[in-house]
């Protein structure tokens, strides 16, 4: 399987469930760039909110989409993939704002394959509860915003061959 190296700084975005922890890694691996878990940049607070099954405010996101954007503005030009939800248009510009030549990669599929998958997960601190939560906030891609959505059905290896492929025909970073 060929290796691609590219530029860009690439967050995998979605609802929970989507995929992200094991897309963000084989994309990663693909594009021949780091890997970090955006659920690694949440402060424990949130981590113990979400556990409990409360959904997170904006308040509580900033400081972690922060963390997020601090690393992709240190990967800006180096090329790296990180996992965030990313949900809303103003957590997506917050993380322009810090790297803006970030690109995103939307993993979506139906609610009910993704409750499906998160039903069968373990270990994992987001309760299938919070997914219509994930859902009703969800505001996905604008037109005017770098990125592309991903169809989330079918096995990790084909969905990441879909992101490459994807990628691939997105513009690449001024240099």
């Amino acid at each position: 399987m060929q290796q691609l190296h590219t530029p860009h700084v690439v967050v995998v975005m979605g609802v929970a469930g989507t995929g992200k922890t094991t897309i963000g890694p084989l994309l990663a691996a693909r594009l021949g760039v780091p890997y970090a878990e955006g659920d690694d940049f949440h402060p424990p607070a949130n981590i113990a909110k979400m556990t409990a099954g409360t959904p997170l405010t904006d308040e509580d996101r900033w400081p972690w989409l922060d963390a997020i954007g601090g690393w992709a503005h240190g990967r800006a030009g180096l090329g790296g993939v990180v996992s965030s939800s990313a949900l809303k248009r103003s957590y997506r510009d917050r993380l322009r704002a810090a790297a803006p030549g970030v690109v995103f990669v939307h993993l979506s599929g139906s609610r009910e394959l993704i409750e499906d998958r998160m039903s069968h997960r373990q270990g994992h601190f987001m309760p299938t509860a919070l997914l219509d939560s994930q859902f009703a906030t969800l505001q996905p891609l604008e037109t005017d915003e770098a990125g592309v959505a991903v169809d989330v059905a079918g096995t990790p290896e084909e969905i990441t061959e879909r992101a490459v492929r994807a990628l691939e025909d997105l513009p690449h970073p001024a240099e």
